[in-house]
Order: structure tokens, then C-alpha cells, then sequence
């Protein structure tokens, strides 16, 4: 870094953000009381700075880092750093209303990742071997609790990359990850996930799957994991997009202990290895039936099968930060719900150039669940063209279940101006469009045949597009009060608009 203020082309890794953050006020904050990683440390986030779907009070607020974590002397835990969408434009240099660009144009200006030698890789400054009898991820590394009821420990922000045993190509995602002993982990997968892929054919060969876990990397690697098909499909290595972001390759570097590349300038790595046919009981240590919240807002169930991490070491460098997030937080809203934003503008814009203004995933929707299309009827040949673009959203994201229609009058990342666009310009029986029947995602609680008889199976859900445009013949009966432009500062001196 240099002696001057940093900014988001100086951000290379998680330090060099947290460093780009403190210039700025009420972006960062840190603590040296002593916390509790077993449910306090989210316990208090939850007031400072969550956000998203997480139970009221909570509300936005900085990143926050606790210097003193309780029985772990040498790292120190930071939460929070994607919790706010405008600290994330400003890791990027650019307005928050423009992040969905700037990732749709990332993913097609992609960089591969470059491996490096090991003696320039900073994960690797300090080595523990899981062949140390002193060796004990409890003891080595603060995984927190979301609340008291978790089944075990989570690392919750781990950038899980490995191969396909098959082609040799890479990806990288994000899982929860539980600590079940000293050396291993179980890590639970959505059904469909490209890992998933890789373990299954490795496990159809009867081998191990080599696996890293990079723990605090540079927030465009976070973002760009989040990416899914059909804008990078199997085979699509997502680090890739984080490169195009910052307009250099990602980094990488060989395992200490596997034969599988982690980040080379993350903050702690994990190697290990997922073991074929070894399952264990999520919650085995707990037995609370329950897992972690998840980012709907609610604690996921335990799962009584899940694929087990053996553990063969843990890098990291001096004086190492541990990130974490809390599952329903505004953290997953952004790492979801932006790269979201970018895969409906690609793919509508491929099929209906020059409708779709803007999209935004909003935190009530979880990042997942809902978009907002801003869409600019030119004429009468648009009409319908605008709920063609909400289909093809569905299309961009398979997990979506609601979109809204708002017109270029609205703001839609004011959801105060997307309800009151409801409440005027929509009619229930003629705006609203109903596509029963289809796959969507197994953590929304309401997608069970339990909470509705047209719900065939788990997972299965009612996808609903709401129309809240004015027909264009209308438009001149929709006019907005117009008010007189003042340059307020005359007024307010300092004011932004």
C-alpha cells in the first residue's frame, strides 16, 4: 500500500479492503473486549450491523472486528464487511445502483487465475499439519456460533475450491462448513451445486476429492463465488469473474498437504480432502436438531447425512483474521443478490435490448427470492415484452420466486417506491401472474406440500410475477408531481442529494 488513501484498485486482499474502509466514516469499527466466539460475537453483530432478514431489532451497520476473541490469542475475528451494499460499491469504486453492471460486464472481461510459487504465498507464512498429535481445529481456529442452539461451530464465509476429478477444471462456492472434530468438517450442499458434481464423480470412483477452504480474501473473489448457471455453467471457474473485477488475475497456490490450490493471499486456508462414503449426523456433538440460520431467517435443520471434510492442515499468515457473517445477514444479501442482479441484465438484454433499465435483489428477498425490474415501455410494441423479461429472469436464476415490474419512474432499491407503485398502478386479477409447479430452493419453509396442497414436493413453489407498470396507453395518466429543481445547499450547506 502506499502513504496516500487507498482506493478499490488498490484492493488486493482482505486487509488492503479493511484498510480502504477505515478512510471512511461509520464503515468500520473494531473492539479489544474480550467476546465469545459460541453465540455472543453474533449475538452482539446482530445489533451493530446485520441487517437483512435477521430477527428485529437489527439494522445496518459498520464492519466490525474483535481483536480479543476468548481462548484463541493469535486471531482475531471480522464480521460484517459485505454487510452494507454501499461498503461494497465503495470496494469497488462505483455507485451502489451500477454494482449489477459492474459484475455483468466482469463476467465477460474473466481473467484465469495464475498459480504462484510457494514462498510468495502469504497464506502460507505458518503451517499446521493435521499429522501433529497437538493438532485440533477447536482449538486453532475461532469458528463462532450464529446462537446457542447451532449444531457445532461455522466457518460460514469459506471459499470452497477443488477440481473435477474428470476434466480438471475448477470452481469455487460457498458452503456451510461445521467443525465436528479435531480434524474434520462436514459440509453441507444444496442439491446441484458444481462441488457436489466434483465429489459425486470422485466418490463414483471410489477416491477422495482434494479440497481448500481460503478464509478472508479480497471481497471480489466473495462476490464472484456467488455466480451461478446459466451464466457460469459447470466447468466455469468463477475466480475468473473476480479477475475480470479487478482487471488482474486471482492468485493461487498448491496445497501444503493436498493435491488442490487455495488462494494464495487469504488469510487462513484449510486443506483436507472429502472422504467417500463417510457421512455423518450434522448435529452428532449438539443433538439440536437444528443447523444454523440460514438466510431465509430461519435455523436450517440438521442434516442427518453430510459429506465429511479429513482434514490434513491449516495455513494461514502472522497474526491471521477469521471472516465470518451471519447466515441471514445483509453479508449473503449482497454476495447473492448482486451477482443475481448481473445474470438477469445479461441474459434479458441478450433477448430484449434496451427494456430492462436496472434490476435489484432486495434484502427482505433475501438476495434469492425476489427482483425488481425497472423496465422503460418505448412504445406500444413493448407492451408485454415487459413480462417476457420477468420470465426470462426466472430463466437468468432458478431460484427467484417473486419478481416485481416497477416503470422508470420508480426507484427500485426504494422498496418504500416499489409498494406504493403496487398500490397504484396494480390490479391483483389482471397484474398478477401465477407459474405453479416449479423447482425453486429447499430452504424457504413455505415450498412444502404441508403449508399448501398444490405444493407437490419439498422445494416446489408458486413463482409470481407483479405487474406494477402502467399500460402504456396509460402513461399520461400516471404522471408523477413534478417538482421544481433547487440547489439545496444554498439552504443546507454540505447537503447531498
Amino acid at each position: 500500500m502506499s502513504n496516500t488513501l487507498p482506493n478499490a484498485s488498490q484492493v488486493t486482499d482482505l486487509r488492503s479492503a479493511i484498510e480502504l474502509l477505515k478512510q471512511y466514516e461509520g464503515e468500520y469499527i473494531e473492539t479489544n473486549e474480550p467476546v465469545d466466539p459460541e453465540a455472543e460475537l453474533s449475538g452482539v453483530y446482530r445489533y451493530v450491523g446485520a441487517g437483512g432478514t435477521v430477527m428485529r431489532p437489527t439494522r445496518t451497520g459498520p464492519a466490525m472486528v474483535f481483536n480479543k476473541v476468548k481462548g484463541f490469542d493469535n486471531v482475531r475475528v471480522l464480521i460484517g464487511l459485505l454487510a452494507s451494499r454501499e461498503r461494497v460499491a465503495r470496494m469497488f469504486g462505483v455507485e451502489k445502483e451500477k454494482l449489477g453492471f459492474l459484475l455483468k460486464d466482469s463476467v465477460n472481461k474473466a481473467i484465469a487465475p495464475v498459480v504462484i510459487p510457494r514462498e510468495k504465498a502469504v497464506c502460507q507464512e505458518v503451517v499446521h499439519l493435521a499429522s501433529d498429535p497437538a493438532f485440533d481445529l477447536r482449538t486453532l481456529l475461532p469458528a463462532p456460533k450464529n446462537t446457542p442452539e447451532d449444531a457445532g461451530p461455522y466457518f460460514t464465509l469459506g471459499m470452497a475450491y477443488a477440481a473435477d476429478p474428470e476434466t480438471g477444471e475448477h470452481d469455487v462456492t460457498i458452503h456451510r462448513l461445521c467443525v465436528q472434530s479435531r480434524d474434520e468438517i462436514s459440509m453441507y450442499f444444496v442439491p446441484g451445486r458444481h462441488l457436489d458434481q466434483f465429489r459425486i464423480k470422485a466418490e463414483k470412483a471410489g477416491k477422495a476429492l482434494p479440497i481448500t477452504i481460503s478464509i478472508g480474501v479480497d471481497p471480489a473473489i466473495e462476490i464472484g463465488a456467488c455466480f451461478e448457471p446459466p451464466t457460469t455453467p459447470l466447468g466455469f471457474d468463477e475466480l475468473s469473474i473476480a479477475g475480470g473485477l479487478r482487471g488482474r488475475a486471482v492468485e493461487l497456490v498448491e496445497g501444503v498437504s493436498v493435491g488442490a490450490r487455495a488462494i494464495a493471499n487469504a488469510e487462513i486456508v484449510i486443506e483436507g480432502e472429502l472422504v467417500p462414503n463417510y457421512r455423518v449426523r450434522e448435529d452428532q456433538n449438539t443433538n439440536t436438531g437444528k443447523a444454523m440460520p440460514e438466510f431465509p431467517g430461519y435455523t436450517g435443520e440438521a442434516k442427518l447425512e453430510v459429506p465429511v471434510i479429513k482434514v490434513k492442515a491449516v495455513t494461514h499468515r502472522r497474526n491471521p483474521i477469521l471472516q465470518t457473517c451471519i447466515g441471514p445477514s445483509d453479508e449473503h444479501t449482497n454476495m447473492a443478490g448482486i451477482p443475481t442482479e448481473a445474470s438477469i441484465l445479461q441474459l434479458v438484454e441478450r433477448a430484449l435490448p434496451g427494456l430492462v433499465r436496472n434490476v435489484h435483489c432486495p434484502s427482505p428477498g433475501t438476495g434469492k427470492y425476489v427482483a425488481v425490474l425497472q423496465v422503460g415501455k418505448r412504445g406500444p410494441q413493448d407492451e408485454g415484452r415487459h413480462r417476457q423479461a420477468a420470465l426470462l429472469a426466472f430463466a437468468a436464476f432458478s431460484e427467484l420466486k417473486h419478481v416485481f415490474l416497477v416503470d422508470e419512474d420508480v426507484d427500485l432499491f426504494d422498496l418504500s417506491d416499489v409498494i406504493w407503485a403496487m398500490t397504484t398502478r396494480y390490479q391483483g386479477d389482471v397484474d398478477t401472474v401465477f407459474i405453479p409447479g416449479v423447482r425453486c430452493h429447499p430452504l424457504d419453509p413455505s415450498q412444502d406440500p404441508a403449508f399448501s396442497p398444490s405444493i407437490r414436493d419439498h422445494g416446489i413453489t408458486c413463482k409470481t410475477i407483479y405487474d406494477c407498470t402502467v399500460p402504456y396507453k396509460l402513461k399520461e395518466n400516471f404522471q408523477r408531481s413534478q417538482f421544481m429543481e433547487v440547489d439545496v445547499e444554498r439552504f443546507i450547506p454540505g447537503f447531498r442529494k
